[in-house]
């Protein structure tokens, strides 16, 4: 996402959750005494899921506060990652990968396919607060590509065809298969592995 928009309105405070601060606890006992400050990524994950899906300033402010550390230093960290978001995003957070294996398999076409079928362009969201659309880079799944992140979700191997398909399940709240989209299991061959299917010579 892009950086912090300083005109958006933000909330006058935010406060950690029962819960957050539970799981945020755990991921910094994880490190020796001293060095609570490396488990920024962590708790900004916690904390953005608990803000519904990005990172108000009040947010980060929470968690420098929490790790004894400044709030610009968070802010870096926030800022640099496109996994934190620094501007609200829709229920659906559409990441359409762009990277050079996406690219020479089509990513193009998938982005269109988002923005004609959506009516929204990069870094939007759809009037109804459903959808956002950005482009990222590598999501660590080269060999099905292209393919898009929904939320924790992987979508793989796809075209336009069936990523429209993905979108209209999504607009109705109908579970649908993640990973590849096509005859193959995870990474494997599409058509499934030829090595043990023919006979000695």
């Amino acid at each position: 996402m892009a950086k912090r928009n300083p005109a958006l309105k933000q909330p006058a405070s935010f406060t950690i959750s029962t819960e957050v601060m539970k799981k945020s606890k755990a991921s910094i006992a994880k490190y020796p005494a001293g060095k609570q400050r490396s488990a920024v990524l962590p708790i900004l994950d916690l904390v953005q899921r608990q803000a519904g899906g990005w990172l108000p300033v009040p947010a980060m402010q929470a968690v420098a506060e929490l790790l004894d550390m400044p709030y610009i230093r968070v802010y870096e960290v926030a800022s640099f990652y496109s996994m934190f978001n620094l501007e609200p995003v829709g229920e659906h957070l559409i990441q359409v990968c762009r990277t050079t294996p996406c690219w020479l398999r089509g990513s193009d076409k998938i982005t269109e396919a988002c923005k004609n079928h959506l009516g929204i362009g990069l870094g939007e969201t759809t009037r109804d607060k459903k959808f956002t659309l950005v482009e990222v880079e590598c999501l660590g799944a080269c060999v099905n590509a292209p393919m898009i992140q929904v939320n924790d979700d992987y979508y793989e191997d796809l075209t336009p065809e069936s990523m429209v398909e993905v979108l209209d399940d999504l607009i109705v709240g109908k579970k649908r298969k993640i990973g590849p989209q096509v005859d193959r299991l995870n990474s494997t061959p599409i058509g499934g592995a030829p090595t043990l299917k023919k006979g000695k010579k």
